[in-house]
């Protein structure tokens, strides 16, 4: 698993799986948010099966999905910065290539 920092307290990556989280963890993480929609391809890792890997590790959890092709909504860039003022951070971001993640940090902390 690999993942890109956009600052001290957040990172973004690619999708992952549930056997992923202790890594994320022990890499000192303190919340994880899904950005990637339940259902986009075949196998991939629903929302729900990381988001109980997440809290069984101690984790905080969210999931504020984006579709792909779709520019982050507002309400998904105003959760993006609640949850960035809220929860225990550093915060790591998953979607699919970590594009979407990248996309809502940016607009939730430079507007």
């Amino acid at each position: 698993m690999t993942f890109h920092s956009l600052s001290p307290d957040f990172a973004v990556s690619a999708q992952i799986t549930a056997d992923d989280i202790p890594a994320i963890r022990d890499a000192g993480f303190k919340t994880v948010i899904c950005n990637r929609p339940d259902g986009e391809e075949p196998g991939q890792p629903t929302t729900q099966s990381i988001g109980a890997a997440a809290q069984a590790a101690g984790l905080s959890f969210i999931a504020i999905p984006v579709a792909a092709g779709h520019g982050p909504s507002s309400d998904a860039i105003i959760e993006t910065q609640e949850a960035i003022n809220t929860l225990p951070g550093p915060i790591f971001a998953y979607c699919r290539s970590g594009n979407r993640s990248a996309q809502l940090w940016t607009q939730a902390t430079q507007g």
